[in-house]
């Protein structure tokens, strides 16, 4: 998959990982409520997501039947990297101090980044 998911193809992308596959119906039943959109923006959004390669369907009767083409740790794992290149350079360091300057990390994950640090430790 080459083009980038927009934020509202993603709120649909996390509707399909977390259950398929899904009507369009059913996509806009979970998806739409929170965002205000109709079936018709979610079909549009499930266009889009189809010719970018990030979604398959499948024909059940008159319907389609939606499901990931992406497992979502790869696509989470890919944008991650994306976004540590883009701006901090390839290096986690600065983006994990930016979190700490703006006290965006709560003592739960201080704790859990010093967990994940002992278990990387050779």
């Amino acid at each position: 998959m080459a083009e980038r998911i927009s934020e509202a193809e993603h709120a649909v992308m996390e509707v399909l990982w977390e259950e398929q596959p899904l009507t369009a119906a059913e996509v806009a039943e979970r998806a739409g409520p929170k965002r205000g959109w109709s079936v018709h923006t979610v079909k549009t959004l499930l266009s889009r997501l189809m010719a970018k390669g990030a979604i398959t369907h499948e024909a059940d009767g008159r319907r389609f039947l939606y499901r990931p083409a992406i497992e979502r740790d790869s696509y989470v794992g890919r944008e991650s990297e994306k976004l540590v290149d883009r701006l901090f350079g390839g290096r986690v360091t600065p983006l994990i101090a930016q979190l700490a300057e703006r006290r965006a990390l709560s003592a739960d994950d201080i704790a859990e980044l010093e967990a994940l640090l002992r278990e990387l430790k050779p």
